[in-house]
């Protein structure tokens, strides 16, 4: 007996999917079928309880629309049946079917959403922290390979939740953003087509893989069910309280969201739209296709942050909320890592890029290519355990395995590998744009080569937490130059520098030299590069200036000599960063940098970045280097006074 009524509404439009109010549900979903049924399934139940047609005359374009009076018990789900098949609502904001990752019976299933959603969420008073993009710091993860090795040490391992226990530690390693992967509803059981004979429909059939990753077509407003914790899955109630703990923390979240191009702008803009307002993240990757135009023009995302492969052509209004986010710092400062031939202009470039209307993101390693660890232990990709006989990912790594392919116990194989990484790492930490880390990079995390593993979800690409341990000293100094980029402006500055004084300081903001101050060298064989800070364009948060800074680059294999310019008054040159040095392991601690014996020559080795900082010295009445100079030209008070009497002697 029917318990309900249908109620032609005229003129009224819903958002996609259901909407519930107190007296009624509308439904409104879009389709290219003939028929349309909504589905009602008791709780528990595998049989429909009733089917409710969908007038054809209510359609508007290829949208159906159901208007219905009446209640329903709690826990009833609901599903489409189009054209005769079953099919799950492609809006809806929650699932039941694909709770258990990787499950192959999950494609036989068809994927049943509540009636009912979660009821409203407590935010307690949640706001997005505005971080601007000149003082974030990327922690870019996958929620299943953060914690599911058994080295995480957290409960309800691969989920939201433990997530959740291991923020105190991407707090404390200096990251102000976290980035996940995928983190809708998405089919992560890959299949193949099966005909069973000539004329009946080909049906899926499970390939034995995975897609670990989640770059494919999926339900865009449901929180992924397997991600959530407990025998009762709650995705839609975990993911919530994940971003509130996310910004309890002062940090802020970003997701990526996939787009084949096949989806309407509409839906695309709808669907950012969503996940801005119904779970409060502060960002949206935009990933595959999606019409970047459109969503960067939306003046509802004006204050949020976008990133995109490129904006060209869009203005995203006043304030600077669109990022470029693609490898082409990676690209440039790989092949600066390794030595590669005329890369001085490129370093130059990559260090200083900040526009003023657009963020952009500087990472070296990535979730599609090689860790810190594999770029610098393998020349070309391992991907033979993805079953494609090495085809697949990218030929181009631009990596440099030190001169051993893969694992290694040799020491000065390992320390020159330590070296290169603690390079990479301030390469990108010491850039004026907005640095990124992947996951694991920090301590060390190798995928065994493997620069594709979209289908890997195994160790290869879990976390292995022991590695801590294993890699304390890279781990080290990733805390240090992550703090020391935080503790130091002129390394992130607001605006790019323009390369003079516009301040009248006596120095340009930002000055490029080579070997010589002032005089920087260009041809395709050099290998060296110094810039110089001006601490005085770099305020702190209580209004005083920041240090002076001169950066060396040699990433030549030989050593070289460079000449730091002249400080102002009363500054020395001290070493704060010496990246070719195992023994302190390339740094030192903030009041413990020793002065440099000469302040006229800085020898760095092969392959090494040092940072020398000009620390005031208050007791010294004029420079040191000015008191020579006076010396050379007038000579000593004795020396003065014998060429006075001889020239009296003279008269």
């Amino acid at each position: 007996m029917e318990h309900y009524k249908i109620i032609n509404e005229c003129n009224q439009r819903y958002p996609m999917g259901l909407t519930v109010t107190d007296k009624v549900i509308h439904v409104s979903v879009a389709s290219l079928a003939e028929s349309l049924s909504l589905v009602l399934y008791k709780k528990d139940q595998q049989e429909p309880e009733e089917k409710i047609p969908m007038d054809p005359a209510r359609r508007q374009g290829d949208v159906w629309n159901l208007t219905l009076e009446g209640r329903w018990p709690r826990g009833t789900m609901y599903c489409f049946e189009m054209d005769g098949e079953l099919k799950p609502d492609p809006c809806g904001r929650q699932f039941t079917g694909w709770e258990r990752w990787g499950n192959p019976e999950n494609i036989k299933h068809v994927m049943l959403s509540p009636l009912y959603g979660e009821t409203s969420f407590d935010w307690k008073g949640d706001h997005p922290p505005g971080i601007p993009f000149h003082e974030l710091v990327i922690y870019r993860c996958h929620v299943r390979g953060m914690t599911c090795h058994g080295s995480s040490k957290v409960r309800n391992k691969g989920t939201f939740r433990a997530l959740m226990e291991k923020l105190t530690y991407i707090k404390d390693l200096g990251a102000t953003a976290i980035e996940l992967l995928p983190i809708n509803e998405f089919q992560e059981v890959m299949t193949h087509e099966r005909e069973w004979n000539p004329r009946a429909a080909r049906e899926p059939e499970p390939t034995g893989r995975l897609n670990y990753w989640g770059y494919t077509g999926g339900y865009y407003y449901a929180p992924k069910a397997a991600y959530s914790s407990g025998q009762r899955k709650r995705p839609v109630w975990e993911f919530k309280t994940l971003v509130r703990e996310i910004h309890s923390a002062d940090m802020e979240l970003i997701i990526e969201l996939y787009f084949s191009g096949k989806e309407s702008p509409a839906s695309v803009l709808d669907i950012v739209r969503f996940w801005v307002e119904e779970y409060h993240v502060d960002g949206i990757h935009l990933v595959g296709r999606a019409p970047v135009d459109l969503i960067g023009r939306d003046p509802y995302l004006s204050r949020t942050k976008l990133f995109a492969t490129s904006w060209e052509g869009v203005d995203g209004g006043a304030g600077k909320h669109l990022a470029e986010y693609h490898d082409g710092f990676l690209t440039d400062m790989r092949r600066v890592l390794k030595g590669d031939e005329d890369q001085i202009r490129p370093l130059m470039y990559r260090v200083g890029n900040n526009p003023k209307r657009l963020g952009v993101i500087n990472y070296m390693a990535h979730s599609n290519g090689f860790t810190m660890m594999d770029m610098v232990s393998y020349d070309r990709k391992h991907n033979e355990e993805n079953g494609e006989n090495n085809r697949d990912g990218s030929d181009y790594n631009y990596s440099w395995n030190c001169g051993q392919e893969g694992v290694s116990k040799k020491k000065k194989l390992m320390s020159l590998r330590r070296r290169q990484i603690r390079n990479a790492m301030t390469m990108v930490f010491l850039s004026q744009g907005t640095p990124l880390f992947l996951a694991g990079d920090e301590f060390g995390n190798s995928k065994s080569g493997n620069n594709n593993a979209y289908c890997q979800d195994n160790e290869i690409s879990w976390l292995n937490w022991n590695q801590i341990k294993a890699n304390r000293e890279i781990y080290d100094f990733a805390r240090h130059i992550i703090g020391f980029r935080r503790a130091h402006p002129v390394f992130h500055m607001k605006q790019e520098a323009q390369n003079m004084d516009y301040l009248a300081c006596g120095h340009p903001d930002m000055s490029f030299h080579g070997e010589k101050a002032w005089r920087p060298e260009y041809e395709n064989f050099r290998r060296q590069l110094g810039i110089l800070y001006c601490g005085d364009y770099g305020k702190r948060p209580d209004g005083s200036s920041d240090d002076y800074f001169y950066v060396i680059y040699n990433m030549h294999w030989e050593p070289h000599e460079f000449g730091p310019p002249r400080l102002p008054k009363n500054r020395l040159w001290h070493i704060s960063i010496d990246t070719g040095r195992d023994d302190i392991n390339g740094y030192y601690d903030d009041g413990q940098e020793p002065l440099l014996e000469n302040q006229r020559i800085c020898r760095a080795q092969g392959r090494s970045i040092i940072v020398l900082v000009g620390k005031l010295h208050l007791e010294l009445e004029e420079d040191p280097l000015e008191k020579r100079e006076k010396r050379k030209a007038y000579g000593t008070k004795e020396q003065k006074a014998k060429k006075e009497k001889a020239d009296n002697e003279k008269i």
